[in-house]
This record gives C-alpha cells, sequence and structure tokens, in this order.
C-alpha cells in the first residue's frame, strides 16, 4: 500500500540528544507544520513533545506530538537518529554492531508499510548505518541517504575561517569519505570567495601550507573526541546539519551537500556508502557531483571506501 506524502510534516525516530535537539532546531526553522517523535521509550518521546509544545507561544504553529511507526507514514522525511551513543575513547566504527542489530529493528517497520518518503539517516557510524538502511529498505538510494560529512565539513569550513580570519560562510571546501578516522579534506578543490585556498592563504600572510593543512584535518578530526571527552556527547552541531538537510529537502533547493550516499561507479567506486558532494532536493539526492580530486586524494578516498566495505561486510551487509 503506497501512503501519501505530506510535504509539511517530519518524523524523528529516537529521541536521545541528537534527536531531540534535531526536533528543536527544524521547529525553531518553522520548515514543517507537523512533527512526530518515536522512540522505543514512548514517555521519553512524549516528554520531549510536551517541552517544546510549551514554548510554542514563541514559534511558527506546529503540531508536535509522540507516536508510532504508523503515524510517520506520510511524513516527507524519516529522521533515524536512534542508537547507541559513542563513548569516551569509542570510534564511531566500534559502534557499528549494535547499532546495525537496533536499525534491523526499525527499518522493516517503515518498509514494511510502504513508506514513499526519504530517510535521513544520522545515528553513527552514519556511512554503514546508511548503507544497512538502503539494504534493508530496498528503497533507492536517492531516498536513503545520510547526515555524512557535513558537519565535518562544517568543522573544517569554521576552523579554516578562523585561521584565516575571515567569514567562513565564504570558504567553499569539502570532507568526503566515511564520518569518521579515514575522511579526507578535499585541498585541491577549496576555494576562499572563488581564490584557490593555498593562494588566499598567502594573501593573508601564510606560507606553510603542508603543516597548516596537517594540523586543520587533524582538528577536524578529533573534533567529535574533544567534544565527547568534554562533555559526554555532541549534539548541537548535528542537529544544524540535520535542519540544513531537511531544509534543502522541503524547499527543493537542489544544494550541494557532502551527505553519506551509496557509490555506483562515481570516482571509480562501487559497493561502498560513503559521503560526496550531491544535489540535495525535493527527491532526495538528485545526481552526485564529480569534483575534481588530486592523486592523494583519490588513493584516499579508495581507502575510506575499502574500510567501509569490509566494515558492513563483516557483519553481513
Amino acid at each position: 500500500m503506497k501512503n501519501e506524502i505530506n510535504a509539511r510534516k517530519i518524523a524523528i525516530v529516537g529521541c536521545g540528544m541528537v534527536g531531540a535537539t534535531s526536533a528543536f532546531a527544524i521547529m525553531e526553522q518553522g520548515l514543517f507544520s507537523e512533527m512526530v517523535l518515536v522512540d522505543v521509550n514512548r514517555d521519553r518521546a512524549e516528554g520531549e513533545a510536551m517541552d517544546i509544545n510549551h514554548g510554542m507561544t514563541f514559534a511558527s504553529p506546529m503540531n508536535i506530538y509522540a507516536g508510532g511507526y504508523d503515524d510517520i507514514m506520510d511524513a516527507a522525511i524519516i529522521v533515524v537518529t536512534a542508537g547507541a551513543s559513542q563513548k569516551v575513547g569509542e570510534t564511531r566504527l566500534d559502534l557499528v554492531k549494535k547499532n546495525a542489530a537496533i536499525f534491523g529493528t526499525i527499518i522493516p517497520e517503515i518498509a514494511g508499510r510502504g513508506y514513499q518518503g526519504i530517510l535521513l539517516i544520522v545515528a553513527n557510524p552514519v556511512d554503514i548505518l546508511t548503507h544497512v538502511a538502503q539494504k534493508l529498505s530496498g528503497f533507492p538510494r536517492s531516498r536513503v541517504f545520510g547526515s555524512g560529512t557535513v558537519l565535518d565539513t562544517a568543522r573544517l569550513k569554521y576552523l579554516l575561517g578562523q585561521h584565516l580570519n575571515v567569514d567562513y560562510r565564504s570558504i567553499h571546501a569539502y570532507i568526503i569519505g566515511e564520518h569518521g578516522d579515514s575522511e579526507i579534506p578535499v585541498w585541491s578543490s577549496a576555494y576562499v570567495s572563488g581564490i584557490p585556498l593555498n593562494r588566499f592563504c598567502e594573501f593573508r600572510g601564510y606560507h606553510d601550507h603542508e603543516e597548516a593543512m596537517k594540523n586543520l584535518a587533524q582538528s577536524v578530526k578529533d573534533s567529535a573526541y574533544e567534544i565527547i571527552k568534554k562533555k559526554k556527547a555532541t549534539y548541537y552541531g548535528i542537529a544544524m546539519g540535520v535542519r540544513r538537510i531537511c531544509s534543502a529537502v522541503v524547499r527543493d533547493e537542489k544544494s550541494v551537500l557532502p551527505v553519506s550516499v551509496y557509490l555506483d561507479g562515481e570516482f571509480g567506486l562501487s559497493g561502498a556508502t560513503l559521503s560526496v558532494p550531491a544535489i540535495v532536493g525535493a527527491r532526495g539526492i538528485e545526481q552526485i557531483v564529480p569534483i575534481s580530486l588530486n592523486e592523494k586524494e583519490e588513493t584516499a578516498l579508495k581507502a575510506s571506501a575499502e574500510i567501509l566495505k569490509n566494515t558492513a561486510a563483516s557483519i553481513g551487509f
């Protein structure tokens, strides 16, 4: 049975810190008129809905409530944040077995009801779980994608902006590959207001490019671990990233975002799910953008893909 999609409705499955802050961020922007919160702990979902609703007199009208899978089949987007959280000293890939098992209980509930909208995967490790969700659902890759390196890319732009003392919104750069330890900053395609990054750095008085790039890349990679060490979890940054992706979908913005998607020949890779720039609009992933990579970046992307393929294969996907 096909469910008619309500373009003004969103659902969030998983009401932990990432799910709750994502719900709040999405509500604040007024993108939707209806939001359903789903959690294995129904009381948690109801509590989060109540908490947000009590401030709705300060926001745009929106119907926010706790529900079950039957209540979300007409949502334009289902955001899946459910899963065990990352602990201090634990990599995102350490989470793979327990969270893949959780997805084994969630995704069939959605796919079995004939869902026709978009599945946005946010739980970690996001690349593996996006891969698992796509395989379990049988949905086309255009409708099942992950938040990927949207946050990593935002961190890179922010840190570059601090380094150069320039507005980070003027920086055009990407992190691709795994949302994790094998991620790749694409320095060869990085620009500041149309000026190649290295030339702009020299314009600002920085000439030791290799050392600066190495330090910045490591800072981006270590960001989540540092935040987890200091406050036990990360959630504000990714919540804003989720809101950005949802905006691209509901407004059909055709935005180019580095999201996690199954590759089928793009960049010479097949069978792996990882982040590359893609055009995101109302239909989900419309097209993967073939940005230029130098030889070193190509090699690193292939290595990242192999890590993710092997990890997925280790759990039967």
